[in-house]
């Protein structure tokens, strides 16, 4: 991986985990995403209308179904983060779904794109399991925790959504030769457009949260798609299996602010679990 691409990965993974934390903190529904899509979709159109002034872009019925199936996607994962953020502890959500993300991820790209990781990068794979292991207590049968129970189903249906986004958004830029930008701003346009229903539903819920939550609202509108816009660019450049695990970089910091700022419990057996799956992910990265 060149440098270029590795500190375009670790600035996403930084953005990433500041704008899980405000998201975790919200608790928001569809209401609140409904908001983000739309405060996103205003901030980056600009650029996006930059962007399609200063290159000529040819919208074929192959692009829109590129864009279209990433934007669902999209919603997909970020409406199943939400409902794990409700549910369970961001310490367990976060790690777990940006653990499985990777491994899934590069399961994919050997399959699909033929990619082949060495023997580093399948120590990694089983180093990030320990650390899913250890991030239960290895306990997941026996225990009556319904909190960590939830955590853990809702982090293996993200990172599913995580590994899905990320192989089709690879075959997006790299073989289709499509922008970032503007796979990413079809990714706000979508919930924009489908969620007007619920936010007219949910009109006075839609007012508070404007009120109350409008700086967090701004905030993830910018770092979320800034976050997926870098790594998309270092994809173009950098194979799946070295991109997918590096940017989970942002494990560490989401169990951080989920033990120190929310302050979760388990934090040190957590931490140490985290620490175990970002040296898998460096194997991955590497190997």
């Amino acid at each position: 991986m060149t440098t270029q691409a590795l500190l375009l990965v670790i600035a996403a993974a930084v953005l990433h985990a500041v704008w899980n934390l405000v998201t975790k903190k919200v608790n928001g529904k569809l209401t609140f995403f409904w908001l983000i899509a739309i405060a996103s979709a205003i901030i980056y159109l600009p650029f996006v209308i930059w962007q399609l002034l200063q290159t000529q872009v040819f919208v074929t019925p192959t692009v829109v179904v590129f864009l279209v199936v990433s934007s669902v996607l999209h919603l997909v994962y970020f409406v199943i983060l939400q409902a794990g953020y409700r549910k369970a502890d961001l310490s367990v959500v976060y790690p777990v779904a940006r653990g499985s993300g990777p491994l899934l991820s590069v399961t994919g790209a050997i399959l699909c794109f033929n990619e082949k990781p060495g023997w580093l990068a399948i120590a990694g794979v089983l180093l990030i399991v320990a650390g899913v292991l250890i991030m239960t207590g290895f306990r997941l049968r026996l225990s009556e925790d319904k909190r960590l129970k939830a955590g853990l189903l809702y982090g293996v249906l993200t990172g599913l959504f995580i590994a899905a986004y990320t192989l089709w958004d690879r075959l997006a830029v790299v073989n289709q030769h499509i922008s970032a930008l503007l796979i990413t701003f079809a990714a706000m346009l979508l919930p924009s457009l489908l969620l007007i229903p619920v936010a007219i539903k949910g009109k006075q819920q839609v007012k508070q949260e404007v009120r109350q939550y409008w700086k967090e609202i701004i905030l993830i509108a910018v770092f979320q798609p800034l976050s997926f816009i870098l790594v998309l660019i270092a994809l173009k450049t950098t194979p799946v299996s070295y991109v997918a695990p590096a940017r989970e970089l942002s494990i560490v910091f989401g169990v951080f602010f989920g033990a120190n700022l929310l302050k979760e419990g388990n934090a040190l057996r957590r931490s140490i679990a985290a620490i175990i799956m970002l040296i898998g992910i460096a194997l991955l990265a590497i190997g």
